[in-house]
C-alpha cells in the first residue's frame, strides 16, 4: 500500500502541473479578449468584455487548484495525515472532472480509504 500512496502523490503533483498549465493558456485567452475591448469595434466590446471576465475567472480557478494539487501531493508521499484528508476532499471534487479527475478521484478514494491505507497515515 505504501507504493500506491507514493503513486497517488506523484498523481497529484501531475494533476496540479497539467491544471496549473491549463489555467495559465486560459488565461492568455483571457488577456486577449481584454485586448479586443481597447480595439476598435463596434459593438464588440461587452462582449469581448464578458469573454475577457468569463476566461480570466475560469484561468484563476484553475491555477489555483492545480497549486493545491500540487502542494497536497508532495506531503501526501510523505505520509502527512493532514494531507490525507485534504486529497481526500480534493479527490471527492475531481470526481467531477471527466474524465481524468474522475479517475484520479476514485483511485484517491480506494487508496486513502482502504485500511491499510488509514494505518500509514495514523500519527
Amino acid at each position: 500500500m505504501p507504493s500506491h500512496i507514493d503513486f497517488l502523490g506523484v498523481l497529484f503533483i501531475i494533476w496540479g502541473l497539467l491544471t496549473t498549465l491549463v489555467g495559465v493558456s486560459t488565461l492568455a485567452l483571457g488577456v486577449a479578449a481584454a485586448a479586443l475591448i481597447t480595439s476598435r469595434g463596434g459593438g464588440s466590446q461587452l462582449a469581448a468584455g464578458v469573454t475577457a471576465a468569463a476566461f480570466t475567472t475560469l484561468a484563476i480557478m484553475a491555477i489555483v487548484w492545480g497549486v493545491i494539487h500540487v502542494i497536497v501531493g508532495v506531503p501526501l508521499r510523505r505520509h502527512h495525515s493532514w494531507a490525507r484528508l485534504v486529497a481526500l476532499m480534493l479527490g471527492s471534487v475531481d470526481l467531477l472532472l471527466l474524465p481524468y479527475g474522475t479517475a484520479l478521484g476514485v483511485y484517491a478514494l480506494w487508496v486513502l480509504l482502504n485500511e491499510k491505507g488509514k494505518a500509514l497515515f495514523i500519527a
